[in-house]
Formats: C-alpha cells, sequence, structure tokens
C-alpha cells in the first residue's frame, strides 16, 4: 500500500528563501573568487577556475549520494516522498557533473595542454555521468508508478559506489588531476588561507544553489504525482 502524502507546503514555504540565500552567498562567492583571493604563483589567475569545479565536483557527489538515501527511504517505506527526492537529485546531479567535466576541461587546456585525456579521475567521471544518465532513462522505461520507483531505487543504490570511486582515483592510479587539496590523507588542507576561505564560501553557495533546485524539483515532482493519483 503506497502513502500518498504530499508535504509540498513546506516546500513552498522555504524554497523563496532557500533561492534568496541562494542568490545573495552566489555574489559573495563571485566576488571573492574573482577579485579577493590572491593570484596563484604557479597557475596564475586560471587556477580561479577551482571556485566553480570544486564545488561543482563536491556537489555531484552529494546528490547522488543523496539519491542513494532516498533510494533506500523509498524501499524502506514506499512513499513517494522519497522517489521525488530521488529523481530530483539524480537530475541536479547529472547537470552538476556535466558542469564539472566542462570546467575541468576549461582548466585542462592551459595547465595540461589538452581538453581532454584519459586519465583516471576523467573516466570514472564519465562513467559516473552515463550512469545517472541511464538511472534517469530507466524510469521513462515503466509507466507503472511503483515499478518503475523500485527499479530505479535498486540502481541508484549500486551506482553510488562510483562516487568514492571518483574521488579516489586519483590516490589508487598515476594520474595528472592533482591530488586533494582539502580532505587529504595526512595534513591540513595545501591551500592559502585565504584560498580556502574563498572555497568554502563557493562551496557553501553551490550547495545553496544545489538546495533551491531541489526543493524546486521536489515540487514539481509531488504534483506531478498528486495529478497521476488523482486520475486513478
Amino acid at each position: 500500500m503506497i502513502e500518498t502524502t504530499f508535504p509540498r507546503g513546506t516546500v513552498l514555504r522555504i524554497r523563496p528563501w532557500l533561492g534568496i540565500a541562494a542568490a545573495a552567498t552566489f555574489v559573495v562567492a563571485s566576488v571573492m573568487a574573482l577579485l579577493w583571493a590572491p593570484t596563484d604563483a604557479v597557475q596564475g589567475d586560471v587556477y580561479r577556475i577551482l571556485y566553480v569545479h570544486v564545488p561543482l565536483a563536491w556537489l555531484s557527489y552529494l546528490a547522488f549520494v543523496i539519491v542513494f538515501l532516498a533510494s533506500v527511504g523509498w524501499l524502506w517505506s514506499k512513499r513517494p516522498v522519497f522517489d521525488a527526492i530521488a529523481v530530483a537529485s539524480a537530475e541536479i546531479g547529472v547537470l552538476f557533473t556535466g558542469l564539472f567535466i566542462v570546467a575541468g576541461s576549461i582548466w585542462a587546456k592551459p595547465t595540461w595542454g589538452v581538453w581532454w585525456t584519459w586519465e583516471p579521475r576523467l573516466v570514472t567521471t564519465s562513467i559516473m555521468f552515463v550512469m545517472y544518465v541511464g538511472y534517469l532513462l530507466l524510469r521513462s522505461l515503466s509507466t507503472d508508478f511503483s515499478r518503475r520507483a523500485t527499479r530505479a531505487a535498486v540502481f541508484g543504490i549500486i551506482a553510488v559506489i562510483d562516487v568514492p570511486i571518483v574521488h579516489l582515483s586519483v590516490l589508487w592510479a598515476n594520474s595528472l588531476h592533482q591530488l586533494p587539496t582539502v580532505l587529504r590523507v595526512s595534513g591540513g588542507p595545501a591551500l592559502d588561507s585565504s584560498m580556502l576561505l574563498t572555497l568554502m564560501v563557493s562551496l557553501g553557495a553551490y550547495t545553496l544553489v544545489y538546495a533551491y533546485f531541489l526543493s524546486a524539483r521536489i515540487s514539481l515532482e509531488l504534483a506531478r504525482q498528486e495529478r497521476m493519483w488523482t486520475r486513478t
């Protein structure tokens, strides 16, 4: 028996505040990244794409972990809101992963001399991107809500295995990609304090953008589900 409760009111109440916070923080992060943070001694100003590339990477990981958690929630409770969270986060994760790859390619050209190379981080990230595009395609193969949600949930639980593989790939294999500079195995972050602060503010801004997108997409999905249950 599927519980058809739709907590859209809560989502609608918090979304405007999320939007304001995301926009304000994004402006602050952009000013800090472009004007306040110092120029890198080795890479020059091209390194500033770090403040876009790294937050996109971290939010891609977060989005797919949320898919995993929501998938577990659906299989455990059969509450439609968990399926709504899963599909919403998967769509945003695919968007952010695509932008993450593009930003990385823009950074790679002046630093590595190529737009793309088949090194471990890029390959595993591409696999992650394709897996979650496949997750979204899988959802279109059935019109039965419960069956579709269950199949997608199983896939979402399996696919999350690639997230730690992407992050740790630079440690497990020889790679052109630089080693982690914040979440390092030993020692503190390998960044100047002002660069680190700018990165943290950028991460906060992108997290709020993700939360805003997620709340908007969940609201749309819950409305779609409600119309579906009303027709049936």
